[in-house]
């Protein structure tokens, strides 16, 4: 039985992901600062507590939890994501900060928490997005939330090739517009063809089986931008 983390599960994806894996049979880690959603629907396999991505207290709860009870992470999922919705000038370097915390911080510290749990066929999969990809089209407001997604793509290559004679594998997938309430956030009242659901139906199978054809790929995963 393969045993999940997944961050970012209080809304959207990440809300929808914990069902899918758990309903497959296997065993899922739940992070988010509110665990209520999650915990609301009383599924069997999942773990939750309440997870701050920025607090190292939280990132060594992880450590412990896996030692303890599981040993061994087979996957692993950076969902979390921080957006602001600014112009750059009125964009504080606090808010670049806070953004940057969850985004690429906070993904880069609970990976190096959980990769000694790891094996070579574990997989890594970074949720990053379209507006951090080099020459796509870029939207004003969203300095801070882009650039960091850029970031994340950059770790992800890098760990790839760090990483790549010992295992796991990393890679990225950079998403269109989904409806989600992020998207409301970036773009208010733009109706996506794409649900969460859906999304997360894609996530779910590219992170089961996605490593044993790529490593160090960014995947673009979208019909519209937004």
């Amino acid at each position: 039985m393969k045993n999940v983390i997944i961050t970012g599960t209080s809304r959207g994806i990440g809300y929808e992901l914990v069902p899918l894996f758990t309903d497959a049979g296997y065993n899922v880690l739940a992070l988010s600062r509110n665990s209520a959603p999650i915990s609301s629907i009383n599924l069997d396999g999942c773990t939750m507590f309440p997870f701050d991505i920025t607090d190292s207290k939280d990132i060594l709860m992880v450590s412990q939890f896996v030692k303890e009870n599981w040993k061994q992470v087979d996957i692993l999922i950076n969902n979390s994501g921080a957006l602001i919705n600014k112009p750059f000038a009125k964009t504080s370097i606090d808010d670049f900060l806070s953004v940057y915390e969850v985004n690429v911080f906070g993904a880069a510290a609970l990976t190096k928490a959980v990769l000694p749990f790891m094996k070579k066929d574990g997989h890594v999969v970074n949720i990053s997005s379209m507006g951090g990809v080099q020459g796509s089209v870029k939207f004003p407001g969203l300095s801070a939330y882009s650039s960091s997604k850029g970031a994340l793509i950059a770790l992800t290559e890098l760990l790839a090739e760090e990483y790549k004679e010992t295992g796991p594998s990393f890679n990225a997938l950079a998403l269109g517009a989904v409806q989600t309430e992020m998207l409301e956030e970036a773009f208010p009242g733009f109706n996506a063809t794409v649900s969460a659901e859906e999304m997360a139906k894609y996530i779910m199978q590219f992170s089961l089986s996605g490593h044993q054809m790529y490593n160090g790929k960014v995947l673009q995963v979208s019909n519209s931008t937004p």
